[in-house]
């Protein structure tokens, strides 16, 4: 894990810094998905001002972000991004751990997420963090694959 790495709530002044983020993230699934990821087109203005934005950041800056808010019975993760000259660093991890802890202290005793049946590192990559698949579907035109971690104690 990076050390020094910090997550808050984020601000209206971390806007430019979070969209651009997202926009880094998420380019290399265009092609592959045929046009641009949900997440690429998202209102963070209005994400933002609900509180749903989570920032990671070091002495370097904005490293990464999540989107997530609370659904019934659990934590919904809309978004994950990273940009790609950090992945790698364990920053996606520490977000997802934060997300943990936000559902602990909320009373929520589980995660749930979906990513694009396209975005095969992600298929790869949830389930050793503990998510296992719960389903897919084809939403809004995309094939979403969605997942759920069970939270203990």
């Amino acid at each position: 894990m990076p050390p020094g790495l910090t997550i808050r709530a984020a601000t209206s002044a971390d806007l430019p810094d979070v969209v651009r983020c997202v926009a880094a993230a998420y380019a290399m699934y265009v092609e592959r998905i045929g046009r641009p990821p949900a997440p690429m087109t998202a209102d963070y203005e209005a994400l933002v001002g609900r509180g749903v934005v989570r920032v990671a950041e070091d002495e370097r800056g904005l490293a990464g972000l999540v989107v997530a808010w609370p659904e019934a019975g659990h934590l919904f993760i809309e978004n994950v991004a990273v940009w790609p000259e950090r992945q790698g660093e364990g920053i996606g991890s520490r977000l997802l751990d934060d997300c943990e802890a936000q559902a602990r202290e909320l009373g929520l005793g589980e995660l749930r997420l979906y990513t694009n049946e396209a975005m095969t590192e992600n298929l790869a990559y949830y389930p050793r963090r503990g998510f296992v698949e719960i389903g897919r579907r084809v939403e809004d035109g995309f094939r979403r694959v969605y997942f759920s971690k069970q939270l203990n104690g």
